[in-house]
């Protein structure tokens, strides 16, 4: 019989995606029309992927194969939910393991820089149907000095930093975490309810369904304090984490975060066009043509950290000529979140892994075809799951990826809070009580001194660089008008401080594109942590 991890490999259907990127997907154009031009899934194996319905616990386990030294992940079967299919999945579970819980320890042996353990775990919170999907690895025999905490992008999930995981979990006294946000991933999907009535506490609201839950998480860990990585719409939350759990982190590291910039068109009732919206390259640009040498976009320098053009202490948004309305209906769907961009999917039925593979054979375009593929099964086995947090999304952001309480306007102040205790065992204590004990009212809460956030963008990022150099711009205003009169002593202890980083031949998707630099940047960050705390 064939071992576990050739079982779930030969029992995982194989979609001819790989066999018509790139070049070959031209050819096909002539023969197939723009349809297969811009889905190049043949129907066949579309429907076949369909009515298989694997299961994404499988093809998560399939994508964190491919990690370096671990060709049996751990997996816990548990899923926050799973759509319905005509017929049963064609994953046999019976190969992964069989508890909720389950550690594969890697030895000196077949692991150069082991003895690691590797977890994979459903970590349940409070509430119905709460629990977060949770990936780690730590290194056995070394006490964990130190923790890194990495968060996805929308609608995405963990096995997206499958080339990460190795590499960082290489740094001595470090244990690193990844998680599904709540809502997303294999993560419970508990339905998604705005109650607030006014438009701030609408925003409010959609941002704590996302961070209470990572507070809670780190609660239930008993993580003091920690290193936050966040991607995408993660490093949107991260910032919101950081504002409203003050005391908590030693370093924020941004990956192509959204929502820093401001835009005059985000908290209008106009649209902007599809043609001018800088989201659109997340889905027409080919990672393997800036990976190629394609002209750079975001950076003309090559060095890690770039010191910000002139030009950059402002976002690019009152440049920009005003853009054109689109149809009402529209901008009904969207304030009313009547639909999703995975709504598409889960509707379209046995046409789901065609209109998937429109974003995957271009966002995979530059990986070996097997890792492509995964990516592939793992990317439509997640998004066509039950909507939940997805639906967070209108509420958070403008089409065009602009966010409808910038964070330029209070990035500042992360790393200057007055650190305070939130209800004991949950992140918020219920209205009309005091998050303090009383007898602790009256003393004055101490503040944070700053801590040190990273700022990382691809060369062809779709997401505005400006906005990064504007945003560390202001971190270190707000640094010196806090320290203005300070003694030395107090100058020394203060922490803050903001870098942007370019990572080169990188698009939007930084730790996947530029996965090697990611790495040695990442790993020099860490290493930072250590020497901050005296610990190097």
């Amino acid at each position: 019989m064939a071992s576990g991890n050739e079982e779930l490999r030969g029992r995982t259907p194989q979609p001819a995606l790989a066999s018509q990127r790139a070049g070959e997907r031209v050819q096909s154009t002539g023969h197939q029309g723009r349809l297969a031009q811009w889905f190049p899934l043949g129907a066949k194996e579309g429907f076949s992927q369909w009515w298989a319905g694997q299961s994404p616990a499988a093809t998560e386990h399939r994508v964190l194969s491919f990690i370096p030294h671990l060709q049996q992940p751990p997996t816990h079967l548990q899923t926050g939910s799973a759509p319905v299919t005509a017929a049963n999945s064609a994953a046999d579970l019976d190969v992964l393991p069989k508890h909720d819980e389950e550690h594969v320890t890697t030895n000196t042996i077949n692991d150069p820089y082991g003895p690691r353990r590797w977890n994979s775990e459903m970590v349940e919170l409070s509430g119905k149907d709460r629990a977060l999907n949770e990936f780690s690895v730590e290194r056995v025999g070394e006490e964990v000095e130190d923790n890194l905490v990495m968060l996805h992008g929308y609608g995405a999930g963990l096995g997206f930093f499958y080339r990460n995981f190795e590499a960082l979990s290489r740094a001595p006294g470090w244990k690193v975490f990844a998680l599904d946000l709540l809502g997303m991933g294999r993560s419970t999907r508990p339905p998604f309810k705005i109650h607030a009535k006014d438009r701030e506490g609408k925003i409010t609201e959609a941002e704590n369904w996302f961070i209470d839950a990572l507070e809670e998480w780190r609660i239930k860990r008993g993580i003091e304090k920690f290193t936050l990585l966040g991607h995408s719409l993660g490093g949107y939350l991260a910032v919101a984490y950081a504002l409203k759990y003050p005391g908590r982190l030693n370093k924020l590291i941004l990956a192509s975060p959204v929502g820093i910039p401001e835009d005059p068109y985000a908290v209008s009732e106009s649209l902007p066009d599809p043609d001018t919206s800088p989201m659109a390259s997340e889905f027409t640009q080919d990672a393997s043509s800036f990976r190629n040498g394609v002209q750079p976009t975001t950076s003309s320098s090559n060095s890690n950290r770039n010191p910000a053009p002139a030009s950059s202490t402002t976002t690019s948004s009152t440049s920009r000529p005003p853009r054109r309305q689109i149809p009402k209906w529209v901008t009904y769907l969207w304030e009313s979140n009547l639909v999703s961009p995975f709504s598409f999917v889960r509707w379209s039925g046995p046409f789901g892994p065609r209109l998937v593979s429109g974003w995957t054979s271009r966002r995979f375009s530059h990986l070996p075809e097997e890792e492509a593929q995964a990516l592939h099964d793992y990317s439509y086995s997640i998004f066509r799951q039950r909507g939940s947090s997805e639906y967070a999304l209108s509420y958070i952001l403008a089409p065009g990826a602009f966010a409808r309480r910038p964070l330029i306007r209070r990035i500042e102040g992360v790393g200057r809070q007055e650190v305070r205790e939130h209800g004991a065992g949950m992140p918020d204590a219920p209205e009309g009580t005091t998050s303090q004990p009383q007898s602790q009212s009256q003393i004055q809460p101490a503040r944070e001194s700053g801590i040190p956030v990273v700022l990382m963008y691809g060369e062809n990022d779709w997401m505005d660089v400006a906005g990064g150099y504007a945003a560390e711009e202001k971190i270190k205003r707000e640094k010196e008008r806090v320290l203005a009169g300070k003694t030395a002593e107090e100058r020394k202890r203060d922490q803050g401080d903001a870098t942007v980083v370019i990572i080169r031949k990188a698009g939007h998707h930084v730790y996947l594109d530029g996965w090697e630099q990611f790495n040695r940047v990442m790993l020099e960050e860490m290493r930072d942590v250590k020497r901050r705390d005296g610990r190097a």
